[in-house]
């Protein structure tokens, strides 16, 4: 890439968050409408620099590979960086020369694979002579993925190393025994093993790749300088090399249980400090409570030195340097988690503290005060959420993947503000349950 093109994206991506605030500031129009392909599109347009941004999500997680071969999903994001296959006239590309590809237009595609979905990134200038065939090559990658073995028996070692190397971490491995003994046998709980990476082909890539996916499930976000018939023909082009298939539903995933008693599980390890976890599931992203258990959780863990934890836990008894808490909503119950780190001879104590903290909140709820100052903090800092090109397309995407309102974001700080003291208790009770929750302590004496 040469100097003036550098110079240029740095001058472009400034200009992106300035956008973004101004859009902040006047609201942001999000337009949906269905593509020929069955494709649902969602678009902002965004015309004060030459850019555009595109996200394309498929239902194609790690939720929906059998448990033998889990991180499939992941892998399979991964390899589509490797190569694409040749058709027609136009020839094949292997790593170097789709990379080169990319560099020569100065746009940018990355893939990635969550629990949930499958998702596709395209960052290119919305000049017609870069960004067609910046949107050409992305549709070869998204549809046209070659999955050479060779490549992945090269990099399946170096994936083999770092999996082991992540097992000498004690966050690792108080995570792997907290989300089994959270999820049960639902496949967010599912940890990924040497075994499981062993048994992955590129044929089961490739076998993947053709059943899901598919244009009429993809779910595409878009900002950027684009009016709404360039958009509809970007996103045909896009999904243009995907192959034509029957699209009938996809088989349901099972809801994560419920727990029905508490867990502790204690790890011996010899740490500094004790990694500890307290959970159980939560809530999904379409759960009712959203607005209010985001509100809650600010003011029990969620809000930093404010919070409630950090006030006990830290502040009053020193007994960790932090302490936080969180829900993780998505298509299933995501789990809501209390972490912290402390001295080994200090983790039983810091425990009972967190506990009673949480069985107190739980039943009381927050102060009125304590109310009002996560809401102010909470809207101030709404902003920030999408001071970005790439963080409104996050939400916009958000929007997209939880069939959530077109207003969503416009009606955001109403939500927040329409949060009363009886619907946090009321969320807290439907939600959380301190006596049925695992608690994992590793490295404690």
């Amino acid at each position: 890439m040469t100097y003036f093109q550098i110079a240029s994206r740095a001058g472009i991506w400034l200009a992106c968050a300035c956008l973004a605030v101004a859009q902040a500031q006047a609201g942001i129009a999000i337009t949906q409408w269905t593509h020929a392909s069955g494709a649902k599109v969602y678009w902002v347009e965004s015309p004060g620099i030459p850019m555009v941004d595109v996200q394309i999500d498929f239902d194609a997680g790690e939720r929906r590979i059998r448990a033998d071969k889990t991180g499939l999903a992941q892998a399979m994001a991964s390899a589509t960086s490797d190569g694409v296959q040749a058709l027609g006239s136009l020839p094949a590309l292997d790593e170097n020369a789709l990379s080169s590809a990319w560099a020569d237009l100065g746009a940018a595609m990355s893939a990635s694979a969550s629990s949930d979905r499958l998702s596709f990134s395209l960052r290119s200038l919305s000049y017609p002579d870069v960004l067609g065939p910046a949107a050409l090559l992305a549709a070869r990658q998204i549809g046209e993925p070659a999955f050479p073995e060779k490549l992945w028996l090269r990099d399946r070692p170096k994936m083999l190393a770092s999996l082991k190397e992540a097992q000498t971490r004690p966050a690792t491995l108080a995570w792997n025994a907290f989300a089994p003994a959270v999820y049960g046998t639902h496949p967010y709980g599912r940890i990924q093993t040497a075994d499981h990476l062993n048994a992955i082909q590129s044929a089961d890539m490739q076998a993947l790749h053709a059943q899901v996916v598919r244009a009429c499930d993809a779910r595409v976000s878009m900002v950027g300088a684009v009016n709404r018939a360039q958009a509809d023909a970007l996103v045909t082009t896009l999904l243009s090399r995907i192959r034509p298939q029957p699209c009938k539903p996809q088989p349901a995933v099972a809801e994560v249980e419920p727990l029905v008693a508490g867990v502790e599980k204690r790890i011996a390890f010899d740490s500094a400090q004790a990694h500890v976890l307290i959970g159980q599931p939560g809530i999904t992203r379409k759960s009712p409570d959203f607005f209010a258990l985001l509100v809650a959780n600010h003011i029990l863990g969620g809000g930093g030195f404010s919070s409630r934890l950090t006030e006990e836990v830290r502040e009053k008894r020193g007994l960790t340097y932090g302490v936080s808490s969180g829900f993780s909503p998505a298509l299933h119950a995501g789990a809501f988690t209390i972490s912290l780190q402390t001295r080994p001879d200090q983790a039983q104590q810091a425990i009972d503290v967190v506990r009673e903290v949480l069985q107190r909140f739980v039943a009381d709820g927050p102060t009125p005060a304590e109310l009002q100052a996560a809401k102010n903090n909470l809207v101030g800092g709404f902003a920030l959420r999408i001071d970005s090109n790439r963080k409104v397309l996050d939400n916009v995407a958000n929007i997209a993947w939880n069939d959530l309102p077109l207003d969503y974001l416009d009606r955001w700080t109403a939500h927040l503000e329409a949060v009363t003291l009886e619907d946090i208790r009321a969320a807290l009770g439907r939600s959380l349950q301190p006596q049925k929750m695992v608690t994992v302590v590793l490295g404690a004496q």
